[in-house]
Parts: C-alpha cells; structure tokens; sequence
C-alpha cells in the first residue's frame, strides 16, 4: 500500500498507529520514501529470524516461567529497532503517535515523544503472546484493544485526507459462528472492529476516508488471518498489495 502511495506522490503528514502498525508507523514516519524497503527487510527478517519459531514444548515452558505469554519479545525488539534509522519520536521526519492499553486505568495511552521503541512494543503487546510492557508508573499492553484501527484520533489531529493501511481481515465481512472456535472468533472480530465502523459512520463530510484494499482479504474464519507465525509469502502478498492499491487510487483520479 505504502509503495503505491509513493508511485502517486503521496506522502504523509501525520502516522497514528496500533499494535502491527505501531511498528509499521514509525518506520514510515521515520522517513516515507526508504519505509517500503526497511519494512520489507523487517519482516522478512521476522521470518528468517524464526522469530516465533519456539516450539510447542518452548512456548509451554516459556508460559510455566513467566505465567502471562508464550514469547520473549527480545527478538521482535532488536529486529524493530534495526528498522528504526532513529530512537526518539522527536527525531521522526514526520509527526507520529502510537496508542496502548494501559492494564491498570483500563485505558487508552498515546504516545508521541520520547523514546520509539518501549512505545511501540507496549502497541505490540499482544496478550497472552508477548509480555506487557511497563514504562513509568504504567504496564500496557496491545493497542488494538481499544483502537483497533486509530480512525478517531487522526480526525481529531485534524487530519483531512486519511489513508487506511490495514492487514485485510476488515475486507471481509463476518458471518454467524458455526463452531465453538467461530464463537471465539467471531466475539474477537467484533470487539476488534466495531469501533472503526463507529467512527467510518461519523466521518466529517468535509473529510475524505480511502481505506486502502490489501489485495488478499483475510477472512475470520481464514486461518492465515490468526497463523502468526507464518510469514511466508511476505513478497508476494506486498506486492499483491501495491497492485491492488495502485488500481484504487487510479479509479478516483
């Protein structure tokens, strides 16, 4: 998606990320023309790296010892920071902020200065797979919990024009659960989606919303939506992305 953006000269103003696009973000934010090439090589790395690659014995003895997750986020980490050409958010070419839950107010945190790379793993920390992340006086954990996808908070930055770079299961609508698996991920779906339809819905007339096609619509019920470690394929599904991207922005040229 980002790669067709830049083919069209669009470049952003303004990044606002969760979880996923915490990470993806800043990298962008850190600057947008050389972003396509540092995220590729990130998560190419991820797959290379076997990142997650702990087998079902290592991820068993991983929860035994810490009780709350099943991966160290060490490797993720030093691959993220790798990507990142800088530190703090105050070196980032362009303004960027990222959104965790902080576990003990029950809220959302934003971040938008200091250090990079607590912030974005805090975004990260998916729970029960990765550790939460405790910086300050506060333990977070992933963004997407209370903005799966931060529509809100750009509006509220005053954004005009946004673009929505999401991972394609929102492409694909929901259906009623056939299983006792469907329930819990048809009950995850909508925890994780309906405040983005919400605000889509209250969109200021005088704002355009393009949310970007992924080329590979993931459904729920899709396995390759969930099978995090699996990131084969990390080439061809960017590439199935920018094609699909490149032919949406040309329709509304």
């Amino acid at each position: 998606m980002l790669q067709a953006l830049i083919e069209a000269d669009i470049l952003p103003d303004l990044v606002v990320g969760t979880s996923i696009g915490a990470m993806n973000g800043a990298v962008i934010a850190a600057g947008p023309n050389e972003a396509p090439e540092r995220l590729t090589t990130l998560w190419e790395g991820v797959a290379e790296d076997d990142t997650f690659s702990e087998s079902v014995v290592g991820r068993l003895r991983t929860l035994a010892r810490t009780r709350t997750h099943i991966h160290d986020d060490a490797p993720l980490r030093r691959l993220v920071a790798k990507a990142l050409p800088v530190e703090r958010f105050d070196q980032l070419a362009v303004p960027f902020q990222c959104v965790a839950a902080a576990i003990e107010s029950a809220s959302s945190h934003w971040f938008s200065e200091g250090p990079l790379l607590d912030a974005i793993m805090a975004s990260a920390a998916v729970p029960g797979l990765l550790p939460p992340v405790r910086i300050g006086s506060s333990t977070y954990y992933d963004g997407g919990l209370v903005h799966s996808i931060p529509l809100g908070r750009a509006l509220l930055l005053g954004a005009e024009e946004i673009f929505v770079l999401q991972v394609g299961r929102i492409e694909a609508p929901l259906r009623p659960p056939e299983s006792p698996w469907d329930v819990g991920l048809v009950a995850f779906e909508i925890a994780r989606r309906h405040r983005f339809v919400e605000e889509l819905e209250t969109v200021p007339g005088d704002v355009t919303t393009h949310v970007l096609p992924s080329g590979d619509a993931i459904g729920f019920d899709d396995p390759r939506g969930f099978r995090y470690t699996n990131t084969s394929g990390t080439r061809e599904r960017i590439e199935r992305a920018r094609e699909a991207t490149a032919a949406y922005l040309a329709d509304r040229r």
